[in-house]
């Protein structure tokens, strides 16, 4: 029986990154081949020596074909196998494993505007604005919810295909929804959210719409778009000091700049200190402040444990990047403290 294997990698667009995929055709789907591809048709080489290499990581059954079809997620490499620059997993793996033993699990929680053309869905076709923000936020009704039936599918696809996904809701935006990964490993949640990148990709593409990952997709009064990352470790899970030892060490010395610069393309836009954001080159964190860079949940402050919430991330933020600075700066001092 004849497997489709859909291999799905990140290419090297600048800014920000894009996934790509194709399809290979397999006899035996026991064994996940590595595979090559033009790196000059995107933006991974020249073309006097574009081969690069996909090297299978992570895989999934295919919701969208079914059967024993599959989704596999690729590294990028160089023909002698060493990471190519694009490649972040790769960053992240030793620092995962570096910190392994302190367990660090994350959630992402991704946000993301549906546009037709150039406009919000739900924004007026012929120009304008929709009502300010108000009754959009976890909405019902055809007043107040757009793109509905086009985020059930994704969710219910994510879920066929075993990727880790643990809710959803409309945001506070026409257009805007969110779901929700994890929590998970490091190395394990960025590949579920990764996938399930792609999967809304695809399927909004079945409905005519994009699904974007812009950090402001609407100029002025209206929220961008984040990909608030939940953190948290073994200790920080049963203790408070951890907690804010972590909150403390983001905002240590040039930590903050470190991690902002990173965070996702058009930070500035978003993080202006107005709709639920804190000003992008300020750091602050408090229980319960939406405002603050860093947020303690209410239940945390009051049980004394848990996990801390990052909302400086953009929705179009590298997981594979976030993941790897939060880990190797809330560990590192985790340890030290450890130590003293």
């Amino acid at each position: 029986m004849s497997i489709k294997a859909e291999y799905i990698w990140i290419d090297g667009t600048q800014p920000t990154a894009k996934l790509r995929s194709k399809t290979k055709i397999l006899s035996d789907g026991s064994r996940l081949p590595r595979w090559g591809f033009d790196g000059s048709s995107t933006n991974q080489a020249e073309g006097h020596a574009s081969d690069l290499v996909l090297e299978p990581v992570f895989s999934c059954p295919d919701p969208i074909r079914g059967g024993d079809h599959l989704l596999v997620l690729c590294e990028v490499l160089h023909t002698d196998l060493t990471p190519h620059p694009s490649n972040t997993r790769a960053l992240l793996r030793p620092v995962a494993e570096r910190f392994a033993g302190q367990e660090p699990i994350f959630g992402i929680e991704q946000e993301y505007t549906f546009l037709k053309g150039d406009r919000p869905l739900g924004f007026p076709e012929g120009g304008g604005y929709p009502a300010p923000q108000a009754d959009y936020y976890c909405g019902v009704g055809a007043d107040a919810i757009f793109g509905r039936e086009i985020v059930e599918k994704h969710l219910d696809l994510c879920l066929a295909a075993g990727l880790g996904l643990s809710g959803i809701n409309a945001e506070v935006m026409p257009g805007q929804w969110e779901f929700q990964v994890g929590a998970l490993p490091p190395l394990e949640v960025s590949d579920h959210m990764w996938v399930a990148r792609w999967l809304l990709h695809r399927v909004a593409e079945e409905f005519g719409v994009t699904a974007s990952l812009d950090a402001k997709p609407a100029k002025g009064d209206w929220n961008g778009a984040g990909a608030h990352t939940n953190f948290s470790t073994r200790a920080m899970r049963e203790g408070y000091d951890p907690i804010i030892t972590a909150c403390e060490a983001l905002g240590q010395d040039d930590k903050p700049l470190e991690h902002v610069r990173q965070y996702g393309t058009g930070i500035e836009d978003r993080l202006t200190g107005a709709h639920e954001t804190a000003p992008w080159d300020a750091y602050s964190y408090g229980a319960s402040d939406r405002g603050a860079s860093v947020r303690i949940p209410w239940q945390v402050e009051v049980e004394k444990k848990g996990y801390i919430e990052d909302r400086r991330p953009n929705a179009n933020v590298d997981p594979y990047v976030v993941t790897r600075l939060m880990v190797d700066t809330c560990c590192t001092e985790l340890a030290r403290r450890e130590q003293i």
